[in-house]
């Protein structure tokens, strides 16, 4: 299937959404897993959106916008990373300590660190959808 052949919108859609609990699967783990070493919440944030986003592109690249992943579009989708990599470390820094000062840390439940978990989905949830308008509007566009 070539770029000019594009998939419909849902289709789309629901790919980029497996494709994105994917990566969020990733991105969230690694999170968790280094700040469970240690690393502090903003250098683990930052570690864990490049490798959630590298798989997000290799597989969003193919399957769900079928690119030949030309260098022009590579450049354009790793500006796109650089914007959505603001909006979620500008996201999260903020947020995570203001919503453990509110309670909501591993203190709160043992098992879960709800300040981790509200501060990713918020932070995850923006660059999600500017993410997807973008790639799907402007750099994958038929």
């Amino acid at each position: 299937m070539t770029e000019a052949t594009q998939l419909g919108l849902r289709t789309q859609l629901v790919r980029f959404v497996l494709t994105g609990g994917l990566s969020a699967i990733v991105d969230y783990g690694l999170l968790v897993a280094l700040m469970a070493l240690g690393v502090d919440h903003t250098p683990a944030k930052i570690v864990s959106f490049v490798a959630g986003t590298t798989t997000a592109y290799l597989i969003n690249r193919r399957w769900t916008f079928n690119s030949d992943g030309s260098r022009r579009k590579f450049a354009a989708v790793m500006g796109l990373y650089a914007i959505t990599f603001a909006l979620q470390v500008g996201i999260f820094t903020p947020l995570y300590p203001w919503l453990v000062s509110l309670g909501l840390g591993a203190e709160f439940m043992p098992k879960m660190n709800w300040a981790q978990l509200l501060g990713f989905v918020v932070a995850q949830g923006v660059a999600t959808a500017v993410n997807f308008v973008v790639q799907r509007a402007v750099i994958f566009k038929a």
